[in-house]
Parts: structure tokens; C-alpha cells; sequence
């Protein structure tokens, strides 16, 4: 199959071929409107099993001509924005349904996804295939809200997001089509793009989630898609969380003076956007992406469910063209979509993302409302809960009170000292009996723990807000905000913020951990816990195993 991606050297297109070019079914032909920078594209890809073609292609000038010239049987539109394509935007689909190839686009417009439908009798008629949004939004949104709700009775409201990596690389036209938009109502019941917020917190179970994320509605295909394919939805909204949070929020400010009409809009700053999100950029290198849905469940009941997905280093930018690599595949096996104009929302279901996901470090998750009563560590680690080890997972269980063997070393820093004064932890003991006692407190756990004659607590329970997804410990006026990671048959506490005096500390400042919980020798449940800091080394190391008492 010949394939014609028009943009193909750009960020989307260059990430499409990124995907594609293992394939030897396929002749990629890389097209934009300068052939210099296409072969220049092609010549770098050595080690591409696929065919690839460097060509000039100009969605401006005469598509047919140009068409006929490269003979592709499928052409994938990756230029945009798709937001600024004015009053003949559908140029290249009609040019497609006149040469009867079939067509993909990665619009992220949702008026344009939208319009692409009047074309479906002529699609049909010329026996050709016209998809447009074949994106994360909406293809992925919807198959996740399909997988979600599969046993629910109804949907109320749904809402997702995508936080991208500070350091995926952001294309101008994506910049272009932010500013277009960002402040102008999308329509009476969607609001204006950027002037709407929520935070959220995207925690796959069972892996280091993102740090909690402020997201802003955008305008984009599923507002209207998912509202059609849903009707019963009380609310659709669909966010973007950028980050660092700093550029984000002067693009609210920004997208505020639109709204207000203080400035008609964003668009001559656009070259001054995309330069600072390229250029000042900072944090982890990872992203995610949420879908969230509420309504009422399979047992009758108002439920919530939740999707996560992370995705680690450079795969993340990956998954907005891995909808056109599902569909390619599928094709090339001879199971190509019906013809017809449409948005792209069922070609693609969530079972051929987790294929594909497999192979990269992207990992995805779902979370469902627990009962008030579920052990406290269930309700953080959600489903992952059902893979801890047999004695962790029992410890956690609503235990009362716990008994063993264990053993502590105490640094001696002065600071170290001050520091293990603060927390109550005990004197060193090569091996003392230990015993823990559990305690409910409303939400949260009291854990009294005696190490021989040396008694220390500490309170446990579910954060919320910026600490959302997190266990937080808090000894007197310390509260540390940890992670449940796990690893194999190992959970991990990753320290992910702090807090003294209720007043949020800088995490470089804080003392390092290294926190974990497995199966002892004996079988028994086995903790590890120390405690170091740059300015005085080890403060404690103490570690153990206990069973259940009866």
C-alpha cells in the first residue's frame, strides 16, 4: 500500500512514520511544501523496513494533479491546524473521494471532525474510507468510555485529559491552533477553552503517578463526539494539562483577556507560545493521560470508574498517531474500516492500544470507587491491590495488632539526631521484639508501634487535593505525601512531597527514603525503612518482620 502523510516531516507526520516504517507492506511517501526537508526526513531513516518517498505537496495548490502524480492509495492529512483551514477546509477529502483513496486525518478541531460526515454518501459511493479526528481525541477517549461503562446502565458525566511531557516537543501548528481558540466559546454549553480548570491526579495502579496536574478544557473533537455517542451525559469536558504550571497559567490569563474581550485574540503570540514551550521547560520527563466517568453502575448504584495511562521518556508523544498505526495494520490485514465519512470513534478499540502499548513503556490502569470500609492501602493502589504479596496484602486487611522481631541503627549526626528527636524513633538495637497495633481514627489508621520498651506512632490515611493518589504518614507536625509502587513482589513508599506545620516544603530539602514492604524468609510480612539526608547522612535504618497477632 502506498500512503501519501501530507505534513510528513512535521511532528505528527514524523511521529506517524516513526510507527509505520517497520512495516515492508508499506511505500510511505513523505510529503510537505519543501521536498528539500522531506528527503533530507527520508535520508536519516536508515534502518526503515518500509519503502519511503521524499515529496513536494502543497494542500493549497491542485490536489488532483498532485494525487495522480504520487498514486497513494491512502493519504494521511498530519499538517494542519485543522482550526485555520477557512471556508474550503475539506479541499484534500474531496480530492480523495474524487481519486478514491481513502483518507485519515489527525484533526483536533472539533468543528472540523465534525463536518466531516456530509461527505459519507460520496465516501460510500466511491467505496473509500474518510476518517477524521484519528487521534487520542477522540479515538482513545472513546474506546476507554466504551470499556468503562460496558456493564453500566447509564453515563452522567465524563471528563479526561492529557498531560504531555514539558519535554515532548510541541509543534507550531498545534501552537497556532491553541491560540485560535484559547478564550472563544466553543459553543454555549461548552464554554471557552483555557478559562475552565480542574486538577487531577493521573496514578496508574500500582506505578509512580504523575504529580498532581492542572488541567484546562481545549476544544476538541470528543466535546461533541462523545455528547452524540452518550446523550445521556450530563456534562462532557476534556482538558489539557501543560506544564511547567507557570506557562500554563499565564496562557489562562491570557486566554481570560480573550474572553473578556480585552484582546480579539492569542493568535499573533503564537510564535512567541511555541517558542517558550519549547525552550523553557522543566520537571519529569513523562506523561499521562485520565478518562473518568460517573453514573449509574451494573448493581444500580451512582458509581465512579477511572482510566489512567503513563507513559515514560520519548513513547509518550507516540500515542496520538498510534490510532493511524492501529487502523494501517488493519488494513494491510485486509480488515479496513467500512466506507464512509466519520469521526473515528469505533475502528479502534482498546484492546489494540494495550497491543501496542506492550511494547513501550506506556502502562495503563483503571480505578473504581471502593467501599468506605476497604483496608486503607486499597483504596490507594486500587486494583493493583489484588497483586501484592499474600502477607502484605493481609497486613493491610484490618489487622488489629501485629508481633515480631526487629532491628534499628540511628545515624550520629547531631543533625541526625535532632531529626530521629522529632519523629520519636527508637535507640539503635541490633534485635528487639517489635509489636504494632492498628487503630482506626475516622479515615486513617493510627499505627503504635513498640520497638522493646521504645514506644512511636505515626497516623496513616488517603491524601487529597495536590497529595491525591498518595499515602500520607504524618509524624507530629511532619507529613510526608508517598507513592505505593510495585515492584514484582516489593511495595515501594516513594516520598513525593512534604510538609511541616501544614506548610508545603520543597522536595529537595527533604530527607531521602528508602520505604519498602514484602515477604520475609519466614514468610511472614517483612518492612524495610531508612532515612538519610545530605547535610547529616543516615538519620534511621530500622527493619523487620511481623505476623498478625491472635
Amino acid at each position: 500500500m502506498r500512503m501519501l502523510i501530507v505534513g510528513g516531516y512535521g511532528t505528527f507526520g514524523g511521529r506517524t512514520v516513526d510507527l509505520l516504517d517497520g512495516e515492508p507492506g508499506l511505500t510511505l511517501i513523505v510529503a510537505g511544501r519543501s521536498r528539500r526537508k522531506a528527503e533530507a526526513f527520508c535520508a536519516g531513516r536508515g534502518r526503515a523496513r518500509a519503502k519511503l518517498e521524499a515529496a513536494h505537496f502543497d494542500r493549497d495548490g491542485d490536489l488532483g494533479a498532485q494525487i495522480a502524480a504520487l498514486k497513494p492509495d491512502l493519504v494521511l492529512d498530519a499538517s494542519g491546524p485543522f482550526q485555520a483551514y477557512g471556508e474550503d477546509a475539506y479541499r484534500l477529502v474531496e480530492a480523495a473521494i474524487a481519486a478514491r483513496i481513502h483518507y485519515l486525518d489527525l484533526a483536533d478541531g472539533g468543528a472540523f471532525v465534525a463536518g466531516v460526515s456530509a461527505y459519507d454518501a460520496r465516501a460510500k459511493a466511491a467505496g473509500i474510507y474518510v476518517l477524521s479526528g484519528v487521534s487520542s481525541f477522540p479515538v482513545l477517549t472513546t474506546a476507554v468510555v466504551r470499556r468503562l461503562s460496558a456493564t453500566w446502565s447509564r453515563v452522567d458525566t465524563i471528563s479526561g485529559g492529557i498531560a504531555p511531557s514539558p519535554f515532548a516537543g510541541v509543534g507550531e501548528n498545534v501552537i497556532r491552533a491553541i491560540a485560535s481558540y484559547a478564550g472563544q466559546s466553543i459553543a454555549p454549553h461548552f464554554g471557552a477553552p483555557f478559562t475552565e480548570q480542574r486538577r487531577y491526579t493521573i496514578a496508574p495502579p500500582g506505578r509512580l503517578p504523575l504529580r498532581s496536574t492542572l488541567f484546562s478544557l481545549v476544544d476538541v473533537p470528543d466535546l461533541r463526539v462523545l455528547a452524540t455517542l452518550w446523550p445521556q451525559a450530563k456534562r462532557v469536558w476534556m482538558g489539557a494539562g501543560p506544564v511547567p504550571e507557570i506557562l500554563h497559567r499565564a496562557l489562562i490569563a491570557l486566554a481570560w483577556l480573550v474572553r473578556l474581550r480585552i484582546v480579539r485574540s492569542l493568535t499573533p503570540l503564537a510564535p512567541l507560545m511555541h517558542w517558550a514551550t519549547n525552550h523553557l521547560r522543566w520537571g519529569e520527563h513523562r506523561g499521562g493521560m485520565f478518562v473518568e466517568i460517573s453514573g449509574i453502575g451494573a448493581e444500580g448504584g451512582a458509581t465512579t470508574r477511572s482510566w489512567h495511562l503513563l507513559a515514560e521518556g520519548r513513547d509518550g508523544p507516540l500515542i496520538p498517531s498510534m490510532a493511524v498505526q492501529a487502523i494501517v495494520q488493519k488494513h494491510l490485514d485486509g480488515a479496513s474500516p467500512a466506507a464512509g465519512a466519520r469521526a473515528c470513534t469505533d475502528e479502534v478499540e482498546l484492546a489494540d492500544y494495550e497491543n501496542l502499548f506492550s511494547t513501550r513503556t506506556i502502562y495503563t490502569g483503571i480505578r473504581a470507587a471502593l467501599p468506605a470500609g476497604a483496608p486503607l492501602y486499597q483504596h490507594v493502589l486500587g486494583d493493583a491491590w489484588e497483586k501484592l504479596p499474600a502477607p502484605v496484602r493481609g497486613m493491610h486487611s484490618n489487622v488489629s495488632a501485629a508481633v515480631g522481631v526487629a532491628r534499628v541503627e540511628r545515624g550520629r549526626h547531631p543533625l541526625a539526631w535532632i531529626a530521629a528527636k522529632m519523629m520519636s524513633f527508637p535507640p539503635s538495637r541490633a534485635e528487639t521484639p517489635a509489636e504494632v497495633r492498628f487503630s482506626k481514627r475516622g479515615n486513617a489508621e493510627l499505627w503504635s508501634r513498640q520497638f522493646g520498651k521504645h514506644p512511636f506512632s505515626s497516623l496513616q490515611y488517603q491524601g487529597t487535593g495536590k497529595s491525591a493518589r498518595l499515602l500520607i504518614e504524618r509524624f507530629g507536625a511532619l507529613e510526608f505525601a508517598m507513592a505505593l509502587v510495585l515492584e514484582d513482589d516489593v511495595v515501594r513508599l516513594v516520598l513525593r512531597r512534604w510538609r511541616l506545620f501544614g506548610v508545603a516544603l520543597p522536595l529537595w530539602l527533604a530527607p531521602r527514603s528508602n520505604a519498602y514492604e514484602t515477604t520475609a524468609e519466614n514468610g511472614a510480612f517483612r518492612f524495610f525503612v531508612e532515612i538519610t539526608h545530605p547535610l547529616c547522612g543516615l538519620i534511621v535504618r530500622y527493619d523487620g518482620w511481623l505476623r498478625p497477632k491472635r
